[in-house]
């Protein structure tokens, strides 16, 4: 069979018209934005259309985007950043257990630094609680950073009720929403957050970009020192043809939003559909109800994740177990543990499929096929 790329959470492929904009620029404009004369005007302007075009897509103000190399970055500056500027009203962190280990590693940090961390347990679906943060929430809270929606599993968060919840604290509130930007509505205003996180590759933009939202009036430390780029928030000369590509892919993600996903919601219970009637054994994790349109994560009872993903990827079909920062190691996924617990057998039986950019209707039954028979041969 030909190849099924399915693996679209962990990055996507790039859009066509995102490579023409991004050769544009490139052959084009190599002024430098901070430069004053006419090259450097015309790397300014792109550069402006660009902050303008994403600030819009979240309902922000224009300088309240910070360009960076990505999600990780972005996460890195928004956490790091608001601890260290906001020492004086207290050390005490919250965020949950099920985080991209770009939050979670970063809150390790910190919490190597002096910080107090507050784990936040999700239940058995991968939803973090309103009542669970309110319960942790103290006079010494700074900041709580939970992701929209989550990367191995799908599942979304309550974010507004959380950001409703926050509104009248000190507590600055920051949300990964790299795996749900694009597919779903944000508004930055409506949810109550302080700081938004977005990568570029995960919408069919190019790998190495991505912006923090930082409301107006936020209290954070720089990440790098230098010049006076990006609002003084990260020096260093923006990568302009990027940024540019990065527009480009955002415009026509808010075009494409809604059609998207409702195609991938579809594809998703196609494949469910196909699974079950050639009747395997298997469970879904996460939530149905509360869920990302395009991430499918699946627990196949006597199988083992390793020979499930060689076999798949030997039929041509690209799945993961789960995030792709930690591929190579097939080390039991931190989400599903948080979920399931230790010794739980889904920690060790559960590959992740998610849709994107030119998948069909016909792959995907191809795909659920192969993966039933696959799934059958290995549980016998």
């Amino acid at each position: 069979m030909n190849k099924i790329y399915l693996d679209h959470a962990a990055t996507s492929p790039v859009h066509p018209k995102v490579a023409a904009k991004m050769t544009e620029v490139l052959t084009s404009t190599y002024g430098n934005p901070s430069s004053i004369h006419s090259f450097g005007r015309d790397a300014r302007r792109i550069l402006d259309e660009a902050r303008t075009v994403v600030a819009r897509s979240i309902n922000a103000q224009y300088n309240e985007i910070v360009f960076t190399s990505g999600g990780t970055e972005a996460d890195n500056l928004a956490i790091i950043g608001v601890a260290r500027a906001n020492l004086a009203n207290g050390k005490h962190i919250i965020t949950s257990k099920i985080e991209h280990h770009a939050v979670l590693h970063a809150c390790e940090f910190l919490e190597n630094e002096g910080f107090e961390i507050t784990w936040l347990e999700p239940d058995d679906t991968g939803i973090i609680s309103v009542d669970t943060v309110k319960k942790s929430l103290r006079d010494d809270t700074i900041l709580v950073t939970i992701m929209y929606g989550n990367n191995e599993v799908g599942t979304v968060q309550p974010i507004k009720e959380i950001g409703e919840l926050l509104a009248n604290h000190q507590a600055y509130f920051h949300t990964d929403a790299v795996q749900a930007y694009g597919l779903e509505t944000i508004d930055v205003t409506e949810l109550y957050v302080d700081l938004l996180s977005v990568s570029a590759h995960k919408i069919n933009g190019p790998k190495g970009v991505g912006f923090l939202f930082i409301k107006t009036g936020t209290k954070i430390n720089p990440g790098t020192f230098g010049g006076e780029q990006e609002l003084k928030k990260r020096a260093g000369t923006e990568n302009l043809a990027s940024i540019a590509g990065f527009a480009e892919a955002v415009t026509i993600a808010k075009e494409t939003m809604d059609e998207k996903s409702q195609f991938f919601g579809k594809l998703k219970k196609d494949f469910i559909q196909v699974l079950e009637s050639e009747k395997i054994d298997f469970a879904i994790n996460g939530s149905m109800e509360h869920a990302l349109p395009h991430v499918l994560n699946i627990s196949f009872p006597g199988t083992d994740v390793e020979a499930m993903l060689v076999n798949l990827d030997m039929a041509g079909i690209a799945a993961s177990s789960g995030s792709a920062c930690t591929a190579g190691s097939i080390e039991p996924s931190h989400v599903l543990v948080a979920m399931f617990g230790g010794d739980s057998e889904r920690i060790r039986n559960s590959i992740r499929f998610s849709f994107g950019l030119d998948n069909t209707l016909e792959e995907i039954t191809d795909a659920a096929k192969e993966t039933a028979e696959i799934a059958r041969r290995l549980q016998k």
